[in-house]
């Protein structure tokens, strides 16, 4: 009888399953929270994240969970994307030390270098690839380059939405393939795979966005050929840019040298921390720095003064402090993430969807799907990768895909549909930087509509869907 009651008792104590109706709570504390705050407070997202994690807790706690379940499960969670964070700490440094150096100078000089009336839009695209590729943001990239391009544009007679779209397509192009992007990095440690794994697997989805876009971009600059420039603007830019220290090709190196170790297939902590050792050389020999000035940029990141605002916007930032903002923002996030899982709450979700993944392309499309739906919901680009990411992430591993699928669809959409949301962090910053609404400047962004497309394609089609293991056969339904 006495066996019989505490096998009662232990049976009591098993967590309640969640429904859907349940589950659902804590993202809709965490959409009016992030609403009220980004929108009427203009305000950060971290404790709009963390709110909703304590209420997904107090449901965790309501339906049985213990507390000790819960936070073995946050940490769990965190420690998943540890990887990211510590490349996200070297990457600061490595982008103070490129600036100190000149490496992004230079990169950015010799890309205005191509701008021309004929193909103003064509080169406006390339130009922004080559910035965000370089600083690994398509903020920064819109807020500097950005507001110059528009400017040129406008004198040649360009429509405002036609410039910001091609801004926009060639910033998200770089904040998508860039290795100093922080949502590169958090991709795939939300799916389980490497960082370069994913950069290399993206490049069959992006590669015939890019060309997409550019085709479209060089037909729609047709019709301004012929037209003059006014270099001023550009003229300024050069001079500051010189003004900030040498340009030389040599100072390419550092680039060149991370992009060789990725062939050469090195881990991406070794590989970027050879790419600062080879930046804080050349910032010796070439632009005469001394140590002090090399271990001040690596914390606090460098601060430009040529007196040109545009150059000093583009060339103040990096150092390890920078990006505590974002670490902090990760953290927030697997928070909340940590939570939904272990409550299984996030199951719950994924089921609901689920339900109508029934092959291969229906998964990656649900997956596209639920990643647009984040950012629509949420209004956060890392949440729109995160969650989807923490959702599927065991699907994809149960169908014998390889999670670096899972990652690539993750950023196809949700790092480039952010732009599309109005009152999304992403889409409220271009529309304010650029000064075009993202109702009009949407159709334009070429790259970030047709990526998604490509990627549901391959999906269906199953081309470079690769499996886990190499003799695993397709018995997926597509």
């Amino acid at each position: 009888m006495k066996e019989k009651k505490e096998s009662n008792s232990k049976d009591s104590k098993v967590p309640l399953k969640p429904n859907l109706l349940i589950s659902a709570i804590p993202i809709l504390v965490l959409m009016i929270s992030l609403s009220v705050t980004i929108i009427v407070y203009e305000g950060s997202p971290h404790i709009p994240l963390l709110i909703s994690a304590c209420v997904a807790g107090i449901i965790s706690l309501i339906l049985g969970n213990k507390w000790n379940d819960i936070e073995a499960g946050i940490i769990n969670t965190i420690q998943m994307s540890m990887q990211a964070i510590l490349i996200l700490m070297i990457i600061g440094i490595l982008v103070g030390t490129w600036i100190l150096c000149g490496t992004v100078p230079t990169m950015i000089y010799y890309g205005l270098k191509i701008l021309s009336p004929s193909i103003f839009l064509l080169a406006t695209c390339i130009i922004c690839c080559i910035v965000s590729l370089a600083t690994g943001s398509s903020w920064t990239t819109a807020g500097t380059i950005g507001i110059a391009l528009m400017g040129v544009g406008a004198g040649l007679g360009i429509p405002a939405p036609q410039i910001a779209g091609a801004i926009i397509s060639g910033a998200y192009f770089g904040d998508k393939m860039s290795p100093l992007s922080d949502t590169t990095n958090l991709a795939p440690a939300m799916a389980g795979t490497t960082l370069f794994e994913h950069i290399k697997h993206m490049i069959y989805t992006v590669t015939p966005s890019l060309v997409i876009a550019l085709i479209v971009f060089g037909i729609l600059g047709l019709k301004y050929v012929g037209k003059p420039l006014d270099t001023s603007l550009l003229n300024d830019i050069f001079a500051g840019l010189e003004a900030s220290g040498s340009l030389n090709p040599i100072l390419l190196l550092p680039p060149v040298l991370v992009i060789f170790l990725v062939v050469k297939k090195m881990p991406a902590i070794p590989g970027l921390l050879l790419g600062v050792v080879a930046g804080a050389i050349l910032a010796i020999v070439v632009q005469g720095v001394n140590f002090g000035d090399i271990v001040t940029v690596l914390n606090d990141g460098y601060t430009s003064s040529t007196g040109v605002a545009v150059v000093d916007d583009l060339l103040s930032g990096g150092g390890l402090q920078g990006m505590m903002f974002t670490v902090s923002l990760i953290i927030s996030a697997m928070i909340f993430g940590g939570v939904m899982e272990q409550s299984g709450m996030l199951n719950a979700l994924a089921e609901s969807l689920l339900r109508f993944a029934k092959g291969t392309g229906s998964l990656v499309f649900v997956t596209i799907l639920s990643c647009f739906l984040v950012n629509l919901l949420a209004a956060d680009q890392y949440l729109s990768i995160v969650i989807p990411g923490r959702m599927y992430k065991n699907e994809f591993a149960k169908r014998g895909l390889h999670p670096k699928n899972l990652s690539r669809c993750l950023e196809d959409c949700g790092t480039l549909t952010s732009a599309f949301i109005p009152w999304n962090t992403c889409g409220a910053y271009m529309s304010t930087t650029l000064g075009v609404s993202p109702l009009a400047y949407a159709p334009y962004c070429i790259l970030n509509y047709i990526n998604p497309i490509i990627s549901i394609i391959y999906g269906f089609t199953g081309f470079t869907m690769e499996k886990l293991e190499s003799d695993i056969e397709s018995a997926v339904e597509l």
